[in-house]
């Protein structure tokens, strides 16, 4: 694929207002600069909220969302022992597991794919 030859700086510009070729004026139009945004402005605030969460909040303070399944012994022992018959669960096999469990299935299915990455180190630590 070939790159236009418009430089992304002309595109911004253009895209507010900046360019002139539409009013019959065929000079160039000098960059503008866009206005600075302090260090510390709720923008970048939220920007590194969103790159880790919880970290740099009051001690004892939870991040937003769901808080973290605590499986019991019982239910770690039945994953564990169908993650042994199959590393990839099927629906039938999730929607099982999840009302044997009272778990959902989406847990069902992100448990999975953590021991999955689980296995998967394990598996390159031994070599």
């Amino acid at each position: 694929m070939e790159k236009g030859h418009f430089s992304v700086e002309w595109l911004a510009q253009s895209s507010r207002g900046g360019a002139r070729e539409m009013s019959g004026e065929s000079r160039p139009v000098p960059l503008q600069t866009p206005p600075s945004v302090p260090a510390d402005s709720p923008r970048d605030r939220e920007a590194a909220e969103r790159r880790s969460p919880g970290q740099g909040a009051e001690p004892g303070s939870a991040a937003p969302g769901r808080a973290r399944t605590k499986f019991s012994a019982a239910q770690l022992q039945e994953l564990e022992r169908s993650f042994r018959e199959q590393r990839y669960i099927g629906a039938g096999e999730k929607r099982r597991l999840a009302a044997v469990l009272n778990l959902s299935q989406s847990q069902i299915k992100t448990w999975f794919q953590n021991r999955r990455m689980k296995f998967k180190r394990q598996t390159q630590d031994a070599r």
